[in-house]
């Protein structure tokens, strides 16, 4: 039997998709390997693992005897059928749409997972991640947790919004529809929303008492839609954004 080619994200993965063509277990492989392939600096220009394999010689009459009894069992049985019994219809099997789904879930997570080892890795920080995906939304959401969760989080998020744009980019690199990415730790998104709800408020307070209005520090853009879902049914002020990235900041008013 000749070698066959095969390729996987590590070495396990190759050797794994090679056992799956041919229907036999790793410990039934002939396999060498062609090349061992690079993770890449934080996921970028990496190269898979390429291997050459074929069926071991004391498994390959136990897989043609497989394939000849599978042939034979799929021959049609002549019988008689009485006609006063129904056919019955015969059983469409399931579609292997979701079966789909999830394999491609787990490659998602697993490509992230990689990623933010990496990640971690090249920061020299000891960090434990939780990802989930939710195929109805599109959404990665990712929990973050260590000891050094404050370095992490940065200056008003700073960092975390980074990883979360450096995720974003891994996910959504090649895909037809974009995937939304959450990262989150220590509950600093709800944390930081409140924070940010109350000063929306406390300064459209100040507003309607000097009747002047106030700009507020530069703010992303997730963090000036909070400002503005906070006061945009007040019946005194409104809002707006100014300036240009990534001084764009939002500005309070009173209605005319």
């Amino acid at each position: 039997m000749d070698y066959t080619e095969f390729s996987g994200k590590s070495l396990e993965s190759a050797i794994s998709e090679a056992g799956k063509s041919f229907s036999v277990p790793v410990e039934g492989l002939d396999y060498e390997i062609v090349d061992m392939g690079t993770s890449g600096f934080l996921g970028f220009n990496s190269k898979p693992t390429i291997i050459r394999a074929k069926i071991k010689d004391e498994y390959l009459e136990e897989v043609k005897k497989a394939e000849a009894e599978k042939a034979a069992a799929a021959e049609p049985v002549h019988s008689e059928v009485v006609a006063s019994e129904p056919v019955k219809a015969e059983e469409v099997p399931a579609s292997d749409e979701a079966d789909f789904d999830a394999a491609d879930s787990s490659d998602l997570i697993n490509t992230v997972d990689t990623f933010l080892s990496d990640l971690f890795e090249a920061m020299k920080m000891e960090v434990s991640t939780q990802v989930s995906y939710d195929p109805e939304e599109r959404c990665v959401d990712i929990d973050l947790s260590g000891p050094e969760m404050g370095i992490l989080i940065g200056k008003r998020g700073q960092t975390l919004d980074s990883v979360q744009y450096l995720v974003s980019l891994i996910v959504n690199k090649g895909t037809g529809e974009y995937i939304r990415v959450k990262v989150d730790t220590e509950k600093y998104r709800s944390r930081r929303q409140k924070t940010l709800e109350n000063l929306a408020h406390n300064l459209s307070f100040k507003v309607k008492r000097t009747r002047r209005p106030v700009t507020l520090e530069p703010m992303n853009p997730y963090e000036r839609r909070i400002i503005h879902s906070a006061l945009q049914g007040d019946r005194y002020v409104t809002t707006h954004s100014e300036g240009e990235e990534p001084f764009r900041r939002v500005v309070i008013t009173l209605k005319k």
